[in-house]
Formats: C-alpha cells, sequence, structure tokens
C-alpha cells in the first residue's frame, strides 16, 4: 500500500471535520481494485490541499464488518442478479476505538447509494438484537421485501480491513483506501489479498478529482462488493458471472485458508 510517508504530506481532518464537512450519507460511489504500487502513484498526484482523516497521529484505521443476510442469501443474491433495489446490513466496528455501528445500505431506482446507521454494542457485533431487526425490516420494506424476511437474517460473512480516508479540498468528496482485506464465512474459511488493496470515492453524481486522478491513471470502476465478491470468492458454487473478472484477474492470486486443512491455496483454483 501507500506508506506512512506517502499519507504525511496531507494536512489532517479530524472526524468531527470530516462528518460536518463531507458525510455524503446519499452519494455515488465508485470503486476501484490496485495493486500496491498504483495505488501509491495514483495517491501521489491527488491535489495538495487534499486532506486526511488523522486522529492522535494515526491515519489508517482498522475497521471489521459483520455482514448478515438470509439463510438462501437473499442480499447476495440481488446484488449477484444484479436488481436495481437491493440492501445490504451489516455491523461496522471501528477496532481501534471499538466504537460499532449498525449499518443499513439501500439502492434505489437512480443507484444511488443511501446509508443509514445507528450505534451498536461491539461485544454484540455479531449477533442482531430484537431493535436491530425492527430496523432491518423497515428498510426490507423500503425496498419493496417482505419485512418478515429479517427474522431470518444471520451472520455470513466478516471482513477486516486498514482504511485511510482523503477529503476533497472543498469537501465535496471522499475516497478511502482499504489494505490489508480479509474475509471470513461462518465456516471459518479465510480470503487474504495481500498484494491488492480497493480505493472506492464518494460523491454527488458527477465524478470527482480521485476519480479523474485514477482514470489517468489508467483504472477504471469496477462491479466490487467487500460482501458479495468476497462470498462468491470463496464459494465457487454461488453466481459469480458479475465479479468474473476480477476473480479471474486481480483476485487470481488471492489465498484461500480452509480451516480443516495445513495448506493454502491460490484463490484461482476455484476461479
Amino acid at each position: 500500500m501507500t506508506t506512512s510517508s506517502d499519507l504525511s504530506r496531507f494536512d489532517a481532518i479530524d472526524l468531527d471535520s470530516l462528518i460536518a464537512e463531507a458525510s455524503l450519507q446519499t452519494r455515488v460511489d465508485r470503486k476501484y481494485v490496485l495493486t500496491r504500487d498504483s495505488a501509491r502513484q495514483v495517491v501521489a498526484r491527488f491535489d495538495d490541499a487534499t486532506r486526511i482523516l488523522d486522529t492522535e497521529g494515526i491515519r489508517s484505521f482498522r475497521y471489521e464488518s459483520v455482514y448478515f443476510d438470509t439463510p438462501d442469501l437473499l442480499s447476495f443474491r440481488m446484488a449477484a442478479q444484479p436488481r436495481r433495489r437491493r440492501f445490504k446490513l451489516r455491523t461496522r466496528t471501528y477496532l481501534d476505538s471499538q466504537a460499532a455501528f449498525l449499518e443499513l445500505k439501500t439502492r434505489g431506482a437512480r443507484s444511488a447509494t443511501v446509508k443509514e446507521r445507528v450505534e451498536y454494542a461491539a461485544g454484540e457485533r455479531t449477533v442482531l438484537s430484537d431493535l436491530a431487526r425492527s430496523y432491518a425490516a423497515e428498510g426490507l420494506h423500503a425496498v419493496g421485501i417482505a419485512e418478515e424476511r429479517a427474522d431470518d437474517l444471520g451472520s455470513r460473512l466478516t471482513t477486516t480491513y486498514r482504511r485511510a480516508t482523503f477529503v476533497a479540498p472543498d469537501g465535496s468528496a471522499r475516497c478511502t483506501l482499504d489494505t490489508e482485506l480479509r474475509w471470513v464465512d461462518v465456516e471459518g474459511t479465510t480470503l487474504l489479498t495481500p498484494r491488492l488493496l480497493v480505493i472506492e470515492t464518494k460523491s454527488g453524481s458527477a465524478a470527482s478529482a480521485f476519480d479523474r486522478a485514477l482514470w489517468r491513471a489508467g483504472h477504471r470502476p469496477v462491479n466490487i462488493s467487500k460482501y458479495a465478491t468476497g462470498l462468491a470468492a470463496l464459494h465457487p458454487d454461488l453466481p459469480r458471472n458479475r465479479w468474473a473478472r476480477l476473480l479471474r484477474g486481480p483476485f487470481a492470486d488471492a489465498i484461500r485458508h480452509h480451516p480443516n486443512r495445513q495448506k493454502e491455496t491460490p484463490c484461482a483454483t476455484a476461479a
């Protein structure tokens, strides 16, 4: 990934200021998969007035997300088809501070992503409380899914990674860089992508300066979901056409570790 020296040239922005200036809860997301070296070159192109999230000198933070889905993987399959309207439910924990939230992401008819979240107990982040199920039921209803399906939701996949967050000089856009990506399913099977990182830009309908820097370097947005793509990589029997190019390409060198085996095997053997 980018090194600490790559990040040090940017001025700091604290979390409160970031939320005030660039919360972007309703936004258009664009995602890119890059190698570490490519990401370093892109970050070097960022405007010098770009700011980076900084908390007491820390600029790369540890995240954990636990994704919830039905036994028939409704959320996954809605992403795999794909459908214009879909949902994703997860807990997100900031491991450095142990702050946790329950997040519901929905996508509407105009492809704009809406994310809502409420505080959650970090110690309960792998399970859904009754209140959380009620919260999920309301979200499912909003995208045309029977509220009763919320009763079927259970944890299906956990991801961990490190994230650096950049803010455009005028606060109109954000860009996140995720490294040290790790996926673990409910059976304990693990996927690692040590050579890759995921960049995500968040802005209004217009492309941001972050996107333009990526485009000038030859990178284009890709269809990737940490939940759905990770689950497809771990389970080749699931629908995977939407992410086939990624799974055959950048993810081909990923490492999949089975808890009941002694050796790690390349993900490409299943792609």
